[in-house]
């Protein structure tokens, strides 16, 4: 049996909370990991913000020890963990180039032999004599996975740092990854959030979540079950007393109720039928609220943006609100097609981020006759209907 390209066993490691040399709470970021990832695939690891990805990265990247357990890895490694690792500031773009080649011990004229790809696919040709201190992350990511991705190593390691670069370098990236894993018989271990891209490009996932492997096995199967997960632990939680929020948390979000206004079903819509969202919210520190925005950021089940709902956006003040209020919107026609959709909320009060809340609803969209035509599509395909007029 061919050996794998990385062997983890029984890893941990644990951190001790403290300050200024005072020993506090011990924090176990990783719970007796064991996991194999074969020569030439890749892996992705998902999981909540916490769950000890990064972490796991770290350890095998060689930048932090584990506490306990072993690592097997056959090969040469290459990393790309946050944007510029590996570069020095002062050094210039070709400079960095040339560092990152000698440190995954590659000669001279290795590198040379490479570096005009490197540089076409960073697209930071003309910046390439001035220090990388002086680039904007997107150029400095762009250089950097150039880099990582070109260079002769047998493993790499990717974060998330794609998601700095537009629309257009992110495909690059991928085909890239997926041409060195098909072609290259390169190993990738790949951190995402975003399961679309996690689904296409991955071999296997494993879901992390608390330290410990949650699930292992194939892509589509195991983010399918992390995305239940999230709908089930969402769906269990009472909005008000949701921890994971940000903001300044003078007024917070207390529910979400989004109805069929034709059915009366609670988060079972229809492509083009009425739809209302009620927005509940309150303060426990000020008499009124001044001038409310409520924004409904949609995404569907693989975190694609999909569109806003915001009463500003579309006109509409509220002032001088009751401390306790709930304000409604509704379409009168749901655009979106059929599949799984998120909500991820934001309450501003006078231009402030007063609470900001992911997954704050859920809800699903069946099948609907938008325009009236006798005809819909019948496959889940989450996207949105356009508005549209034909004639010759």
């Amino acid at each position: 049996m061919k050996e794998p390209a990385i062997l983890i066993e029984n890893l941990s490691k644990e951190y001790t909370l403290g300050r200024h040399g005072r020993k506090g709470k011990k924090f176990q970021a990783l719970k007796n990991i064991s996991l194999e990832v074969e020569q030439g695939k890749v892996m992705g690891l998902i999981g909540p913000n916490g769950a000890g990805k990064s972490t796991l990265l770290k350890i095998l990247a060689r930048i932090t020890q584990p506490t306990t357990g072993r690592i097997v890895m056959r090969g040469r490694l290459a990393s790309l963990l946050e944007v510029g690792t590996g570069f020095h500031p002062e050094l210039t773009g070709r400079e960095n180039i040339f560092l990152n080649g000698a440190i995954l011990g590659m000669s001279k004229q290795e590198i040379h032999q490479v570096f005009d790809e490197i540089v076409d696919f960073s697209g930071v040709s003309q910046f390439l004599d001035t220090p990388v201190k002086r680039y904007s992350s997107g150029m400095y990511v762009r250089l950097a996975f150039s880099v990582a991705a070109h260079l002769n190593s047998d493993i790499l390691l990717v974060d998330e740092v794609l998601a700095v670069g537009d629309a257009e370098f992110q495909k690059k990236c991928l085909a890239k990854m997926s041409e060195a894993t098909h072609d290259e018989n390169r190993t990738v271990i790949f951190v995402s959030h975003n399961m679309s891209i996690a689904r296409t490009l991955c071999d296997q996932i494993t879901y992390l979540d608390k330290g410990q492997i949650q699930k292992k096995g194939d892509a589509t199967a195991i983010s399918d079950f992390y995305l239940q997960s999230l709908d089930d632990d969402t769906q269990t939680d009472n909005l008000a007393d949701r921890t994971d929020r940000k903001g300044t948390g003078e007024a917070f979000i207390t529910d979400i109720k989004i109805y069929d206004l034709n059915t009366g079903r609670k988060n079972i819509l229809i492509t083009g039928e009425a739809v209302e969202i009620e927005v509940s919210f309150n303060s426990n520190s000020l008499k009124s609220l001044g001038d409310v925005n409520v924004l409904l950021h949609i995404f569907n089940s693989d975190g694609h943006f999909m569109g806003t709902l915001s009463n500003r956006l579309r006109g509409v003040g509220f002032q001088n609100m009751a401390a306790t209020s709930t304000v409604k919107c509704r379409l009168p026609k749901l655009p979106l097609m059929a599949g799984n959709f998120f909500i991820k909320a934001h309450l501003e009060i006078n231009r402030r981020k007063a609470d900001i809340i992911n997954h704050a609803a859920l809800f699903e969209v069946l099948e609907g006759d938008y325009f009236n035509s006798n005809y819909w599509y019948k496959r889940r395909l989450p996207g949105v209907i356009m508005e549209q007029e034909w004639f010759k």
